[in-house]
């Protein structure tokens, strides 16, 4: 400006390299600054054309970095390519900006997308399929056009291999194509590897158990010898139960004998926290499922590849998987691709905990399938005389009321009257109670408050903004961020809220430096630092994972001092604390209760109304998913029969 005054930026846009008439700048420097000035032109006028149409900065900020300077014309061309290309860009957005550019609501394109957009949507409630008919009627109540239209739509769907009809047990069912291919490579691969039996290796097991119980104190009941048996020889076995039934001892036992025999095993879990604790009560290394299949990101696409494949295997002789209820369908075909013919395979989780948030019901599926190796283990082991939590769990589990405020115990209910009381207590408990009783506990690293729901006075979003009030206070040193209805601040417990293949991550731990990419629905960090000038904030996630946020992604982020029970699945916390009040009735369930009771490894605290608690103890209803793998199996078995 001293130099060229008002002509400064004429200048920057005409003529840059006059720049260097400037002391300090050279033509390298000359060149940055005109194309950074162009880029934020080209910019501003993409975000009055966006905002135009209701879009905000932070979404017209993710849709210019996916199109650029062609943002206009291809918003243009067919904004219903948003609905599939851009994060958080949902069907009623790209619809509204197609209406203001006068796109015929018979628009075969606008069709085509609201199809799937519904079915979309309903795999988000864990769904593989959606029956036909329900499909079409939501179709109509959408989209207002005529039936034989859409029809014809699916019709092309079909056609461009982006959904398959097939008629299932009620109905004809519509899938995500990539969803039905998931449930066919599941039920094809399950059953060759389960073909695998290895009756030759049986030989000598009940010895090699009990030189296993010898070596280490310890006497095995009945059922786990049976659960140790069937793991060893059979090609794949599914190991069930609850918390205290042995399940680590076992697949400790199982490891034993196979390094006996020089097999080579690999563990492995869906989520860094659930692999993580694997290797600390075993002492084996775990990976998360990701990691074992060697993950890489290709941009663009929704889901990630995975080095690891028929063509490429796992190199182990036994692959051992824990947590298995929280494996979706499209994350079981891709592992159970990558599982050699002959590899043993031991899938271990509670089949009575709430299924995997992403689509299917894959673990519950295989065990009524019948067609596979299944132990279920009932009876408690592990500390059956000194904790109530492992006891309550079962007796939850078998619709019992749970045993409250046994003196020196570690599960307690305080009655609470109604949702405000609840949530003055949960303030209380987290903030001033907890902390001072006699183990100390970290309000914010120990202490986990889960909820059954979302909205509401005791749900997560109201619970998180009171809990940060107190937990972590404004103040003049640490940084904020406002995004949409609260704020992020600089000491705050976060999760990342949906899958993130092509992040990038960097440990800050350790010897060297490792770098990765992919953030997983379900982690939980703490914001180390938000960085308003060059627009990002960065979380430190708990193994040691810095992962810088472009504030355009804050959508993937949410406060985490409360979180829903369905995103606690595969984490242990210290402490749980839990609202028990009355709700909608899809989530006053048992095996939600039952969830969150067995996320703590040291204290349960609940509170709210006996008569909510004993409402969510009795109600055993498990909400339909529309999955067709269990079909599929016992199908396939048939043939080849």
């Amino acid at each position: 400006m001293e130099k060229f005054g008002s002509d400064a930026l004429d200048i920057i846009e005409m003529n840059p390299m006059k720049l260097t008439e400037v002391d300090g700048i050279g033509e390298k420097k000359a060149a940055v600054i005109a194309e950074a000035f162009k880029e934020q032109r080209e910019l501003r006028q993409v975000m009055v054309f966006l905002q135009s149409y209701g879009i905000s900065t932070t979404y017209g900020l993710k849709i210019y970095k996916k199109y650029g300077q062609d943002t206009v014309r291809i918003v243009k061309e067919n904004p219903y390519r948003l609905c599939d290309e851009i994060s958080g860009i949902g069907f009623k957005t790209a619809d509204k900006i197609a209406r203001n550019l006068g796109i015929d609501l018979c628009s075969k394109s606008r069709v085509m997308a609201g199809i799937k957009y519904i079915l979309s949507n309903f795999t988000l409630n864990g769904n593989t399929y959606m029956p036909k008919e329900m499909l079409k009627q939501e179709c109509m109540k959408l989209l207002n056009v005529p039936s034989d239209l859409i029809e014809d739509s699916m019709v092309a769907l079909m056609t461009s291999k982006q959904i398959v009809t097939e008629e299932m047990e009620d109905g004809f069912g519509v899938y995500l194509n990539a969803l039905y291919f998931s449930e066919l490579g599941v039920a094809k691969r399950i059953l060759e590897l389960s073909l695998n039996n290895f009756n030759g290796n049986s030989d000598g097991i009940d010895e090699e158990i009990t030189e296993y119980e010898k070596e280490n104190n310890i006497e095995f009941a009945i059922e786990q010898r049976q659960a140790i048996i069937e793991g060893v020889k059979n090609g794949v076995c599914i190991i069930t139960g609850g918390p205290g039934t042995g399940k680590t001892t076992i697949i400790k036992c199982i490891i034993k004998i196979f390094e006996k025999r020089g097999m080579f095993i690999v563990l492995a879990a869906p989520t860094g926290r659930a692999a993580k604790r694997i290797t600390e009560t075993t002492g084996y290394e775990a990976k998360t499922i990701h990691r074992l299949l060697e993950m890489e990101y290709i941009p663009g696409e929704g889901y990630p590849s995975f080095s690891k494949d028929e063509g490429d295997p796992i190199e182990a002789d036994v692959i051992i998987i824990d947590e298995a209820s929280m494996v979706d369908i499209l994350l079981m075909n891709s592992l159970l691709k990558a599982v050699a013919a002959g590899t043993k395979l031991i899938i271990v989780g509670d089949v009575d905990q709430l299924p995997s948030v992403g689509p299917g019901d894959v673990l519950r599926d295989i065990i009524e399938s019948k067609v596979i190796s299944v132990v279920r283990l009932n009876r408690i082991y592990r500390q059956a005389d000194t904790s109530l939590i492992t006891l309550n769990a079962h007796k939850i589990n078998n619709g019992e009321l749970p045993i409250l405020n046994e003196k020196d115990k570690d599960f307690f209910f305080i009655h609470q009257p109604n949702s405000s009381e609840i949530v003055e207590e949960i303030v209380k408990l987290v903030n001033t109670r907890l902390p001072s009783f006699k183990n100390g506990f970290n309000p914010i690293k120990d202490i986990q408050v889960l909820s059954p729901m979302r909205k509401g006075e005791a749900g997560i979003y109201n619970l998180n903004q009171r809990l940060q009030a107190v937990l972590n206070p404004p103040s003049s040193t640490k940084g904020e961020k406002e995004f949409r209805d609260f704020v992020f601040r600089a000491g705050d417990k976060v999760m990342q809220i949906k899958n993130n293949y092509n992040i990038e991550w960097r440990r800050i731990a350790g010897e060297g430096e490792e770098e990765g990419t992919g953030v997983f629905n379900g982690d939980i960090g703490f914001i180390e630092e938000i960085d308003k000038e060059n627009q990002n904030l960065s979380v430190i996630y708990d193994d040691e994972k810095r992962v810088v946020y472009d504030f355009s992604n804050l959508d993937e982020l949410e406060l985490a001092y409360a979180i829903t029970i369905h995103k606690s699945q595969g984490s242990e916390f210290p402490v749980v604390v839990i609202p028990v009040c009355y709700g909608p009735p899809m989530l006053m369930t048992r095996n939600l209760i039952y969830t969150g009771v067995t996320r703590a490894k040291q204290l349960v605290v609940l509170t709210g109304t006996r008569p909510a608690l004993s409402m969510m103890v009795k109600n055993k209803t498990i909400a339909k998913r529309f999955s067709g793998l269990k079909k599929r199996i016992v199908n396939l078995v048939q043939i080849i029969k």
